[in-house]
């Protein structure tokens, strides 16, 4: 059949009877063995530059179960033969199809015509199409029954349910498709845009929050600080009073990253956000020959009169005392894929990155605890991230990295 219909070649059963066909029609709906052998076809060319109109199957024989109507039917309709009936008896109006369907829209208004149904308009545009990404579902579905990635809502994976996962906002996504519009021209986006658009909308309200990394966390000292801990209530966000506030500890010892700690110099000052300036007075590192880069600790002395523009480190702390560190794992992702633009030659698993999960165990702060799935936040000086597991008592809290369009991943 494929060769007559490349070919341009009749089929030896076209002027069949109505009489023949409807008694090989019946054999079908019935799933006998020789029922199974035939398919139903519309009479419309054998010759037609247009393959598509080339006697197009539109009915075959299939006796499996159905998993919703189990053995009721043994026959079913192609797919280029349901759509235009069903558009057009359910009032659709416009059929939006991409343009791979283009050489199919003339079959599309053959079957309206043939059976004497309301016309729908089609209105043709280019699949949006990302770098790095699969958005063939035969593509993704292999990643899912491989084990690849956890599921269909999987951060990394570009569904709806996967981006929402991630971060993405409804009202992002939504301006992000509007604003995209419906083109007929087949482009590659970068996902730098459509990310950006959501932090648009997810920064004026992100509350602010801390963490700071557990690994080589370093302990400092704080002289001219109160001896007791004590907390005051600050803004959950600087621009946006009506976030409320939340309670930030303080106290003579605090913690901030190895990192930052590395980066300062004896005498140097430095800003401790939230808090107000502090000169660096003593920086201890360590005795191992393997590890004498790093920092174990330090000696700050206050300085709250010293000007915060005039300082070139700004960092985040954590105060040890006056309030509960709450346990966080932070969780980045790289794209699955690692090339830009898929070939259609390309096989999927040569195309796979092998480590696309980053995960990083740090400590937040004790608002932290009252955060529930779903919420967004900021870790200052880290990013946004969306709560996909709260504060459990014996469980950390589990955050995913939301891109904000100038990251790579």
């Amino acid at each position: 059949m494929k060769h007559q219909r490349w070919h341009g070649l009749p089929s030896e059963r076209r002027e069949a009877s109505v009489e023949d066909n409807l008694a090989h029609f019946e054999e079908m709906k019935k799933g006998t063995e020789e029922g199974v052998r035939w398919c139903i076809r519309a009479k419309i060319s054998v010759d037609n530059p247009n393959k598509a109109m080339r006697d197009p199957v539109i009915y075959r024989c299939n006796p499996l179960p159905h998993h919703r109507t189990g053995n009721k039917w043994k026959i079913y309709p192609i797919y280029d033969f349901c759509c235009p009936i069903v558009d057009s008896m359910e009032g659709v109006t416009h059929a939006l199809r991409t343009i791979e369907y283009r050489d199919r829209n003339p079959q599309y208004d053959w079957m309206l015509d043939a059976l004497k149904l309301r016309k729908v308009y089609i209105w043709d545009f280019a699949r949006m199409n990302f770098i790095r990404t699969f958005l063939s579902k035969r593509k993704l579905t292999k990643l899912v029954d491989e084990g690849r990635v956890w599921g269909w809502d999987d951060p990394r994976f570009p569904t709806i349910r996967g981006i929402r996962r991630r971060g993405m906002t409804i009202e992002a996504l939504r301006e992000f498709i509007l604003k995209q519009g419906p083109s007929r021209n087949i482009v590659n986006l970068d996902w730098t845009l459509f990310w950006a658009t959501n932090k648009k909308y997810i920064d004026p309200v992100a509350p602010r929050h801390t963490a700071i990394d557990k690994d080589h966390a370093v302990t400092a000292n704080v002289r001219g600080a109160r001896v007791a801990p004590y907390t005051e209530d600050k803004p959950k966000h600087g621009k946006n009073p009506a976030l409320g506030t939340k309670k930030v500890a303080f106290s003579t010892t605090i913690i901030i990253e190895q990192s930052d700690a590395k980066s300062l110099k004896e005498d140097e000052e430095i800003t401790l956000m939230s808090w107000g300036n502090a000169i660096v007075r003593k920086i201890s590192h360590s005795l191992n020959p393997l590890t004498l880069s790093t920092v174990t600790g330090l000696e700050l002395e206050l300085h709250l009169q010293g000007d915060f523009k005039a300082t070139k480190q700004k960092i985040t702390w954590l105060s040890t005392q006056g309030q509960e560190l709450i346990p966080v794992e932070l969780v980045d992702f790289d794209y699955l894929i690692n090339k830009d633009i898929i070939e259609k030659d390309d096989e999927i698993d040569e195309c796979l990155n092998d480590h696309t999960e980053f995960r990083t165990e740090a400590l937040a702060d004790g608002n932290v605890a009252d955060l529930s799935e779903n919420d967004i936040i900021q870790f200052e000086r880290k990013g946004y991230f969306r709560v996909d597991r709260p504060f459990m008592h014996g469980e950390p809290a589990v955050l995913f990295n939301i891109p904000t369009g100038k990251a790579t991943k």
